[in-house]
């Protein structure tokens, strides 16, 4: 019996399939010590945790591959040299493929890490914002990155691809220039999300005026920021286009507002009740935040004159109904109590000069 296992260990085929069902063991061991490490960390270290989480997926190909690759490369060939050469590159391939996955998912579980630590559903939220922009654009760019080095990888390993890439090489100087006019869109968005994560003109779920429309920065991509317009229209605008074009950011430092209400009025309205009532307003406002609450005449026409009310809210959203309440609140107000002081535009009869009947130059017999 001993005699035959020795002799079966000694035939090739025989010692790779158990080389190979060694490492297949070992590697169901591993698996089960990562899911068994990642149960004993969900209470203390929840990143960890997750990030297991987010590798079981990938580890399921990765590891089985990875042992089939060493099994194989120190396991005695048995087969055509051909075939053998095939498999392994074929491994070596899929290797590559499950270690990029496996990069991308650890990347996505940071990112959700971090927007579990930094909520955005709270009143004072600029902190969070900032945070989560870095963590999505940084991660978006790190995943597009860890893709391409992935892919780069997986080409070099083609000996065709070696060979384009040593004559082109050669032919750097137009081939450089060929491939930077085409690698321009990727790499300018690249270059602008890089400088967006780290200067933050923009961040998640700041307010923007974006030509001429209100919006909130819903997303943010490698490639394309996405506006919530007020309506629930989506603007979809590029990278570049926040850094080579001006725009409105309401809640770049603090997302607190002074919003404006005018009104056109008779000159005989008195101002003094006026204020009253608008501070009245502005008390019984909710969206009223208690800084600003100011009338002003800031324009004297032909025939009216310009009032412009100053009140102050949290945020922008608050702002918008506050002037809508301000607006109808003294529209109501003068419309009540001094509705002769409404705009009115005055005329003045003239009496014209009646002309002089024909007797009057009649001759003295004629009349």
């Amino acid at each position: 019996m001993l005699e035959r296992l020795a002799e079966l260990w000694t035939h090739p085929w025989a010692r790779q399939g158990i080389t190979i069902a060694l490492a297949l063991l070992l590697a169901a061991i591993v698996r089960w010590l990562a899911h068994m490490l990642r149960r004993r960390l969900g209470g203390s270290h929840p990143v960890l945790a997750d990030m297991l989480g987010q590798a079981r997926a990938p580890m399921e190909w990765l590891l089985p591959l990875l042992a089939l690759t060493i099994a194989l490369r120190i396991a005695p060939q048995a087969g055509p040299p051909g075939l053998w050469r095939a498999l392994q590159h074929l491994l070596l391939v899929a290797l590559l493929s499950a270690a990029t996955w496996l990069g991308v998912r650890c990347i996505g579980a940071l990112e959700r890490f971090a927007m579990r630590q930094y909520p955005l559903d709270i009143a004072d939220n600029l902190r969070a914002r900032r945070v989560l922009t870095q963590v999505r654009v940084l991660g978006r760019t790190a995943s597009v990155i860890v893709v391409l080095i992935g892919l780069a990888a997986i080409l070099m390993t083609l000996p065709g691809v070696r060979q384009l890439g040593a004559s082109l090489l050669a032919s750097a100087g137009l081939a450089g220039l060929a491939l930077g006019f085409a690698a321009k869109p990727v790499l300018g968005n690249l270059i602008a999300g890089l400088q967006i994560a780290l200067a933050q003109p923009i961040r998640l779920d700041d307010v923007v005026i974006i030509e001429g429309e209100w919006g909130r920065i819903e997303e943010i991509t490698g490639t394309y920021v996405v506006v919530r317009i007020w309506d629930e229209r989506r603007l979809v605008v590029p990278l570049n286009w926040f850094i080579e074009n001006p725009f409105q950011n309401w809640t770049r430092t603090s997302a607190q507002l002074i919003g404006t209400v005018y009104l056109w009025l008779d000159y005989r309205m008195p101002l003094d009740p006026l204020r009253e009532e608008l501070q009245r307003l502005c008390k019984a406002a909710p969206e009223w935040d208690g800084r600003v609450c100011v009338l002003q005449v800031v324009e004297a026409g032909e025939h009216a004159m310009q009032l412009r009310a100053l009140v102050s809210s949290a945020d922008s959203g608050r702002g918008w109904d506050l002037r809508c309440r301000i607006r109808e609140g003294l529209i109501a107000y003068i419309q009540r109590d001094y509705p002769q002081c409404l705009p009115r535009r005055r005329t003045e009869p003239v009496e014209l000069a009646t002309p002089p009947s024909p007797e009057a130059h009649a001759p003295l017999g004629e009349r």
